[in-house]
């Protein structure tokens, strides 16, 4: 009976299901080779095999899917992607406009600095202008009084600003604000209010006269080139102050107190500490002034002064004066070259001062 009965079982589990390989059965009722459990609900025997999750998405697949939203809703506004060629469209109305208004009246100048009185086109207008001891002279002038008043401003302008910035008084908010209220003031308006002081018929002169009783006052330097330089600046030093005074307001006062507990005193602690963090302000400051200095003109025409001629001024004498157009552009010409440098200078500076 037990020898018969083994075939028996072996043959009703034949009959119930095969074994696969992986020793889970197959069959009607019975788990796959995954050993999950069937419409019947009867699994392998052992444990059951986790869950597989769901595998997220690739970029690459995020990517496709979000290119295939944007192209659905271009088409749905009707706007046909365009590539290079929109921006192109966007920018020509106002490169146009800064053509017509700006770049074409300097061509014109630039061509008109190589046609002498004469016709044709050639270079004696430059040769004649550079070969000319007033072109020199004013030059020179030019130069040295952006020079010297570019180091006015920068001196005076740190010293206000170190005072402003570090030194507690009344009102000392409304002043920097008027710094930036300054800053929109015309040339020629500080140039009347130092000749309302100053001038030959100003207060200072009269009250001297009147205290005195000399026929004219002593103050009689706004009509010679220390007169221009102090208008440039006063005029000039707000411009300095700005960029300075937004350098101190982001310079960490711990360094101030730190330097202070260790004993150092006012002046070390603004060539140690306060200096280098403002250097890079000053240039910036110092190279904006040096490129207004050269071109400015109003200054210049409304203090009057005798044998001061920049540049910006030679043009206007040659232009007005003495009808010498050529001449002029050439001048011009030369003012411009000047001016560019500069300004790229100071685009340079401002960039690694981030001003």
């Amino acid at each position: 009976m037990t020898e018969l009965s083994r075939p028996d079982r072996g043959e009703r589990m034949d009959r119930a299901g095969r074994r696969d390989r992986t020793g889970r059965t197959d069959g009607t009722g019975r788990t796959d080779r995954a050993g999950r459990t069937d419409r019947a609900g009867l699994t392998a025997r052992g444990p059951a095999a986790p869950a597989t999750p769901a595998t997220p998405p690739t970029c690459a697949a995020t990517a496709r899917t979000a290119r295939t939203a944007r192209t659905a809703r271009t088409a749905a506004l009707g706007r046909p992607r365009t590539g290079v060629t929109g921006p192109l469209l966007r920018a020509a109305p106002p490169v146009a406009v800064l053509a017509l208004v700006f770049l074409y009246p300097l061509a014109l100048v630039v061509q008109q600095s190589f046609r002498p009185d004469t016709g044709g086109t050639s270079l004696k207008p430059y040769t004649d202008v550079f070969a000319s001891a007033a072109f020199g002279h004013a030059l020179w002038t030019t130069v040295w009084l952006a020079l010297a008043a570019t180091a006015g401003c920068l001196v005076l302008g740190f010293l206000l600003a170190l005072i402003i910035a570090f030194v507690p008084f009344p009102g000392a908010r409304a002043v920097a604000r008027f710094i930036d209220v300054f800053l929109s003031f015309p040339s020629f308006l500080i140039t009347l209010a130092l000749l309302f002081v100053y001038g030959t018929a100003g207060m200072a002169n009269g009250l001297w006269t009147h205290l005195t009783g000399a026929p004219q006052g002593p103050f009689q330097f706004l009509a010679t080139p220390w007169g221009v330089l102090l208008a440039e600046i006063t005029y000039f030093t707000p411009f300095v102050m700005r960029p300075l005074l937004a350098a101190f307001s982001q310079l960490d006062t711990a360094q101030l107190e730190a330097a202070g507990s260790l004993g150092a005193r006012a002046p070390r602690i603004v060539r140690s500490v306060i200096l280098p963090e403002a250097l890079p302000a000053l240039a910036a400051g110092g190279s904006l002034v040096l490129v207004l200095c050269l071109n400015e003109f109003g200054i210049v025409l409304f203090t009057g002064a005798k044998g001061v001629t920049t540049l910006p001024m030679l043009v206007y004498s040659k232009a007005i004066l003495e009808s010498d157009y050529p001449g002029a552009c050439v001048v011009a010409v030369v003012n411009v070259l000047i001016s560019v440098g500069l300004y790229g200078l100071y685009r340079v500076v401002s960039r690694r001062a981030g001003a």
